[in-house]
């Protein structure tokens, strides 16, 4: 068996685990993608292909309060300040957590 790369395997366990995981209408799915220096948030209804709300730490509302986008105090502060938007404080009673390289709506 062949050794597989870095790369090549996380999309295995992406692909793994989009066949289970669908965002509906009823309970969207949230995708978080986090890099060496942000970090962003999104809700998505996959029926429709549709992306209900999205937040993110390069937003100028959350940069300038901000030092560093890409630490724990960023995500606390894009999970705080996305509230506020309607949609996202609807769909966030019940939502499935899904974690990707690339957050799509499409796939």
């Amino acid at each position: 068996m062949a050794v597989k790369g870095k790369q090549e395997k996380r999309v295995r366990r992406h692909l793994r685990v989009r066949k289970k995981v669908l965002g509906t209408p009823e309970r969207p799915r949230l995708c978080v993608f986090r890099s060496l220096n942000h970090i962003y948030a999104q809700v998505v209804d996959d029926n429709a292909k549709v992306t209900l709300a999205h937040a993110s730490s390069t937003e100028p509302a959350l940069k300038e309060t901000q030092k560093s986008g890409g630490n724990i105090a960023a995500a606390q502060a894009v999970g705080s300040w996305s509230p506020p938007r309607r949609r996202w404080r609807k769909a966030s009673k019940r939502l499935y957590l899904t974690r990707a390289a690339i957050c799509t709506t499409e796939e």
